[in-house]
């Protein structure tokens, strides 16, 4: 199908468009994993431990997790203050 014939198709929203894609190529932007190693004290792993099993996750879900929110939380107010600005 010609680029055209598709961006017509999704214009019209026609619902059968997903047919006309090879999502076994698709790929998610920054979503590729890398391996790190980090150290911590014996009191923040137990720490960790006590949160994850309370939350019901593995020790590494909720690091990444707590990551992820705190560079969102820092993106959000990188934006607030360019808006103060």
């Amino acid at each position: 199908m010609k680029v055209k014939q598709f961006d017509q198709k999704f214009d019209e929203n026609e619902q059968d468009i997903i047919d006309d894609l090879d999502l076994s190529t698709m790929t998610r932007p920054n979503q590729s994993q890398k391996r790190v190693n980090v150290d911590f004290p014996v009191w923040v792993i137990d720490s960790l431990d006590k949160e994850a099993n309370r939350v019901g996750v593995t020790r590494q879900s909720i690091i990444k997790m707590w990551l992820v929110e705190r560079l969102e939380q820092q993106a959000a107010n990188k934006l607030t203050m360019r808006d103060i600005e």
